[in-house]
């Protein structure tokens, strides 16, 4: 479980560097980082590339958001062993001087 936890977060650190980069490259409205790129642009034409860009995006995105939900459930755990350390470490603590210690079990009250 450890070892498919680690390489999800690998592809997740891989693919969101992509998406940023993608993101950087579309041309806004202020022209973005693909502005220095149009002259290369004229084989595919710019309207492709832009097309090619928003796609890319949007499968970046989802491919983010569903391995970092996958990636919840492969989460290694040890919650039982440090359950069972903490309790041991509560069930081993000397009672606090002054604290009233109260039975472990209660009696019935007799019936008169």
């Amino acid at each position: 479980m450890q070892a498919t936890y680690i390489i999800l977060s690998i592809i997740i650190v891989i693919a969101s560097i992509l998406l940023t980069a993608v993101v950087l490259l579309q041309n806004s409205k202020g022209g973005g980082l693909a502005a220095n790129f149009a002259a290369g642009n004229t084989t595919f034409g710019v309207r492709q590339t832009a097309d090619f860009l928003e796609k890319t995006t949007w499968v970046l995105a989802a491919v983010v958001i569903v391995l970092s939900v996958i990636a919840t459930f492969v989460i290694p755990t040890k919650s039982g062993a440090y359950q069972s350390h903490v309790k041991g470490q509560i069930e081993q603590t000397v009672p606090v001087e002054g604290q009233p210690e109260f039975p472990a079990t209660t009696a019935a009250p007799e019936a008169e």
